[in-house]
């Protein structure tokens, strides 16, 4: 029986261990937390994930930590890079941001960061498919909807290239109209939906944000992807060629009203698309 009494007052001299020790480990936690974003704003990326890595596993709940694991991985990536150890960051990266996503699957932050990695590893349709998921989230997102615009406009333009390299001509800007008949059935068919997407989306970066300078300059280059499937249409080619010509002069028009505002902003602290001070 006095065994057996002393089992209550065992159990608790343990409980009260394991939360010194718990407490301890979230404060050695926090501390590479701290170190880690120290060496990543040196950029030194590398010892940033040592901390950041230790920081997970002293305390798997520490808010940010697998986030900024995930991004610190992320900048290790070489965009167009197909290395083995390119590609490993690059996984390492999404892996971590959907550890982040697995707790909270609304985390703009990871969907945007797995968006970029893919994109940037020129896997295009994973790339358009998590922009889409930052949209289903924020349908407000002026930056989703403008990239995957570029994402279908540099799909269509390498399609275009080699459509027309097949057949001895080179991109005239004008639609094309040489390019033979069946060439341009061809290249409509692959292009086409292309080419419908990325208006759409396009049009839904500019109607979030009406000053989006960028999203008109692919408006231009997109018009002239539309033109070149016009496939003997004649007016039609022309017609896109003038919408193409209007979104150009739309776009420096902007842009330079976009920079005069810049310049005449007060200095200060302000905050970039993603929330960050600079």
């Amino acid at each position: 029986m006095k065994r057996l009494a002393h089992i209550p007052a065992t159990a608790a001299a343990f409980l009260a261990l394991l939360t010194m020790m718990t407490g301890c480990n979230r404060l050695k936690a926090r501390d590479q937390l701290n170190k880690g974003v120290a060496a990543y704003k040196n950029a030194k990326y590398e010892e940033a994930i040592s901390h950041f890595q230790n920081a997970v596993n002293l305390d798997p709940t520490l808010p940010m930590a697998r986030l900024y694991l995930a991004t610190a991985y992320a900048q290790q990536v070489v965009p167009d890079l197909k290395t083995p150890e390119n590609l490993k960051n690059a996984n390492l990266a999404i892996q971590g941001f959907q550890d982040v996503l697995a707790k909270d699957p609304k985390d703009v932050s990871s969907l945007k960061g797995i968006a970029s990695l893919y994109f940037q590893i020129d896997e295009f349709d994973k790339a358009k498919e998590w922009q889409q998921k930052v949209l289903a989230v924020d349908p407000q997102d002026a930056e989703a909807a403008y990239t995957i615009g570029v994402i279908d406009w540099g799909v269509a333009h390498k399609n275009q290239v080699a459509a027309l390299s097949a057949v001895g001509l080179q991109d005239q800007g004008d639609g094309n109209p040489k390019m033979p008949k069946a060439a341009c059935q061809k290249l409509a068919e692959q292009n086409g939906p292309l080419v419908s997407e990325g208006l759409q989306y396009l049009q839904k970066a500019l109607d979030i944000r009406p000053n989006y300078d960028d999203a008109m300059a692919y408006m231009n280059l997109m018009y002239r992807q539309k033109a070149n499937l016009e496939c003997g249409n004649d007016q039609a080619r022309k017609e896109d060629i003038a919408q193409a010509d209007q979104w150009r002069e739309k776009a420096m028009g902007t842009r330079k009203a976009n920079e005069e505002k810049k310049n005449n902003t007060p200095g200060g602290i302000v905050m970039d698309s993603q929330g960050n001070m600079k």
